[in-house]
């Protein structure tokens, strides 16, 4: 599959400092299960449009990278975009496995990344957050840990729709994410606040599209500038000291 344009990073430049910044994530994520397993990892946003889908694909995708296998499942069942990231059918998915029209078995997509494997959202229902909150979808997940290393879980953003809200209660923990340029902190803290009423377990907050204008730090280009910089100074003095 061609990656381009699918916002998956990981695979399109698994150098790039974007793709480090994953990887950073996945080791933070390992870091912080010391006193409990988290197999099971919702990833939720303030609002619509902040990137969730994508941090949960690239997520997913260097967990899977690292020898590890992995499930990424879209129950955002209002608004799915996984299936258009890695280019997979959506004619039948979880929407489909809830109501019992289809098994496990035939909704699970294999990826070209070793070890990931895909449940994308399936049909629309009329009943997004009941199909959510149901047994079967608990059920499911229980199931899904005996199999799997890492279960991703793509939801609704939490500050607009119950589903998500409903959804961490089945997991071991849940990442935040907030857009920098666009979610205000009152928005923010609105949603970690949903979030602990129901008793979640926040692993972290993800900020995610910060400008590298206002950072105040060196880029990675500048960096790798900075370096290139500093080799042809050394390969200068050397070349002093010889004569």
């Amino acid at each position: 599959m061609d990656y381009k344009q699918s916002g998956i990073i990981s695979i399109q430049n698994p150098n790039s400092p974007i793709t480090e910044a994953y990887k950073t994530l996945r080791t933070n994520i390992k870091f912080s299960s010391v006193d409990k397993s988290l197999k099971k990892i919702a990833i939720t946003s303030t609002g619509q449009g902040e990137g969730k889908s994508t941090i949960a694909s690239n997520l997913a995708t260097v967990i899977a990278l690292d020898s590890s296998k992995v499930l990424l499942i879209d129950c955002d069942l209002r608004r799915p975009t996984i299936h258009k990231k890695f280019a997979l059918s959506n004619l039948s998915g979880l929407s489909n496995v809830l109501t019992q029209q289809n098994t496990i078995d035939e909704v699970i997509q294999k990826t070209d990344i070793l070890g990931m494997d895909v449940i994308t959202s399936g049909p629309k229902p009329p009943n997004p957050s009941e199909m959510l909150g149901s047994n079967a979808m608990k059920e499911l997940l229980k199931e899904f840990s005996k199999v799997y290393d890492m279960i991703i879980v793509d939801v609704p953003p939490v500050g607009i729709v119950t589903d998500a809200a409903v959804l961490t209660t089945m997991v071991d923990g849940v990442l935040l994410i907030v857009e920098s340029s666009k979610v205000s902190i009152e928005a923010a803290r609105h949603a970690k606040k949903l979030l602990e009423g129901v008793n979640a377990t926040i692993l972290g907050v993800v900020l995610n599209k910060v400008s590298t204008k206002d950072r105040g730090y060196y880029s990675y280009k500048q960096y790798q500038q900075y370096h290139e910089e500093v080799d042809v100074v050394k390969k200068t003095k050397k070349r002093k000291l010889k004569k």
